[in-house]
C-alpha cells in the first residue's frame, strides 16, 4: 500500500512541528493552496472537509510548489525556510521508509 502525496506531507510536518507547508497544485486544471501543519491539511482556497480522514489534496493532485516556513505561520509576515520546491526536490527531505 502507497501512501498518499498529501499523507506523506502531513506526516512530515509531524516530524518538523516547527515548519508549516504551503503547497500550490493542480486538479483538473483548478488551482488550490494548501497549508499543512503539525499533521493538518487546510485549504486556503476552498472548503475544507471537517472530517480529517478526507484527503484536501487527492492523489490525482500535480504540485507546482513547496513553500517551508517558520511556524506559527503569518500571512502577512512569512519566514521562509525555501520556497519554490518541486515535489522532486522535497522528495529528498523525506524519511526514505514513508
Amino acid at each position: 500500500m502507497t501512501v498518499s502525496i498529501g499523507r506523506r506531507l502531513e506526516q512530515y510536518t509531524l516530524q518538523h512541528p516547527n515548519e508549516v507547508l504551503l503547497v500550490a497544485f493542480e486538479v483538473a486544471g483548478h488551482a488550490d493552496q494548501v497549508a499543512i501543519f503539525k499533521g493538518f491539511s487546510s485549504s486556503l482556497m476552498c472548503p475544507t472537509a471537517f472530517d480529517p480522514d478526507v484527503p484536501v489534496m487527492p492523489d490525482s493532485a500535480v504540485i507546482q510548489a513547496i513553500d517551508r516556513l517558520e511556524s506559527p505561520y503569518n500571512p502577512n509576515s512569512p519566514r521562509y525556510i525555501q520556497r519554490n520546491l518541486s515535489w522532486e526536490e522535497f522528495q529528498g527531505l523525506l524519511p526514505t521508509s514513508a
